[in-house]
């Protein structure tokens, strides 16, 4: 069903016999129902198809984190989530059907906050990886009071470990506990600050990678 919002002489939302009405760029566009090819997919399509979904797949299970991280970036009627894929689908390479993505290329967070000030990434014995960060020479884009944001993903096992607003900027350090499952497996880390009223947020940083340690 349609959905009139400016009266009779204006665009409508959602379907309408064999219309749909959305907007695009702050305009009202109507188009017809697509109608499925009967032509197999081309080469390109399906490669296309497989970077798509390789990419929607790794983003999907961390969808609040991109919710935040990217609230500033979309666009009208672009979701947060797109807005990240958009930017980061640039990051997949390899030759078709073998696609991999560059994981020190992708971006978990964007904007205007001051991110973390050289942050490095060490293990832990007992599944555990610690953040180091260093304080902000200069306070003008960011607070001892900001709050950080880290993420690690087990290459291994397909899987996200992550928490918004652990400790504050001022801390300096944060000590992430894994499963212990993941000993032994690579993981990716990301580190990113959004304000402590959390109408800012920071560009992240790919930390680096390394090998869990029981």
């Amino acid at each position: 069903m349609g959905i009139q919002h400016l009266g009779a002489f204006g665009g409508f939302q959602g379907k309408a016999g064999a219309l749909v009405g959305h907007r695009v760029n702050g305009q009202n566009v109507i188009t017809g129902i697509p109608y499925p090819s009967t032509k197999p997919p081309t080469q390109l399509q399906i490669n296309a198809r497989l970077r798509f979904g390789l990419m929607v797949d790794f983003l999907r299970p961390i969808n609040s984190l991109l919710r935040v991280g990217f609230k500033d970036v979309k666009k009208e009627k672009q979701s947060a989530f797109n807005a990240a894929f958009s930017e980061n689908y640039g990051t997949i390479s390899g030759v078709a059907p073998a696609y991999v993505i560059s994981y020190d290329q992708v971006i978990i967070s964007k904007g205007p906050l001051a991110p973390a000030y050289n942050p490095e990434v060490s293990t832990v014995v007992g599944a555990g990886i610690k953040f180091d960060w260093s304080a902000l020479a200069v306070l003008d884009s960011g607070k001892p009071t900001d709050l950080v944001t880290v993420l690690v993903y087990n290459t291994v096992k397909n899987m996200f470990v992550g928490f918004m607003g652990v400790v504050p900027r001022s801390a300096l350090t944060y000590t992430l506990d894994l499963p212990a499952e993941f000993a032994g497996d690579q993981v990716q880390c990301w580190i990113s600050m959004a304000s402590a009223d959390g109408d800012l947020v920071s560009d992240s940083v790919f930390v680096g990678a390394l090998t869990v340690v029981a």
